[in-house]
C-alpha cells in the first residue's frame, strides 16, 4: 500500500509518501508545499491544489492520511488552514484516493506510543522508524510522515472495514 501523509497548513503543507508492506515502511518521498505570505488567498490555495496534484501524480498513492482539523486560539489561522485543507481534500478526492483522518493524539500514540508526546519525540521516532539520515525539515514534513506511519499501523484494520462497505 502506498500512503500519502499530509499535515495541512496554509503557509506550509507537509507531505510524506511511504510504501507499507507487511508492516515495513519504505520512504518514497517527502517535503513541503509552501505558499508565500502576502500572496492572495486564492493564489495560495491554487498553489496547494497544484502541488498536491503533482505529488499524487508522481507517487500514485492509494490512500491519504490527513490530520483532523483542530481549532487553536487563533480563529483566523484556523479558517485559513481549513480552506487549505479543503483544497487538499478536493485534490485527493478528484484523484480517487481513499481519505482517512487522524487526530494528533492518534498519530502520537501510533508513532511514539504515548498520545501526549512532544513534537521532538515524534520527530525522533519518525527519523528512527524510517531510518532517515537526519530529521525531516520542516517539522510539518515530519508530522506528515508520522501520519503515514499512523495509517500504516492502523491501515489493515481500517482498510478491512472500509472495503466491506
Amino acid at each position: 500500500m502506498i500512503i500519502l501523509g499530509i499535515d495541512p497548513g496554509f503557509a506550509i503543507v507537509g507531505w510524506g509518501v511511504l510504501e507499507c508492506v507487511n508492516g515495513k515502511f519504505r520512504v518514497l518521498g517527502y517535503g513541503s508545499i509552501t505558499t508565500p505570505a502576502k500572496t492572495p488567498i486564492e493564489d495560495r490555495l491554487n498553489q496547494i491544489y497544484d502541488g498536491m496534484n503533482t505529488i499524487i501524480d508522481k507517487y500514485k498513492p492509494e490512500v491519504m492520511a490527513i490530520e483532523e482539523l483542530f481549532w487553536n486560539t487563533n480563529q483566523k489561522t484556523g479558517i485559513c488552514v481549513a480552506e487549505a485543507r479543503g483544497a487538499i481534500l478536493l485534490s485527493a478526492y478528484r484523484k480517487k484516493l481513499k481519505i482517512f483522518e487522524y487526530t494528533p493524539l492518534q498519530v502520537k500514540q501510533a508513532v511514539v506510543g504515548y498520545g501526549r508526546a512532544e513534537k521532538k519525540q515524534v520527530i525522533t521516532m519518525v527519523t528512527t522508524l524510517l531510518n532517515l539520515p537526519k530529521p525531516p525539515k520542516p517539522d510539518d514534513t515530519a508530522d506528515a510522515l508520522a501520519l503515514a506511519i499512523c495509517h500504516g499501523h492502523a491501515g489493515s484494520n481500517v482498510l478491512s472495514k472500509y472495503i466491506k462497505m
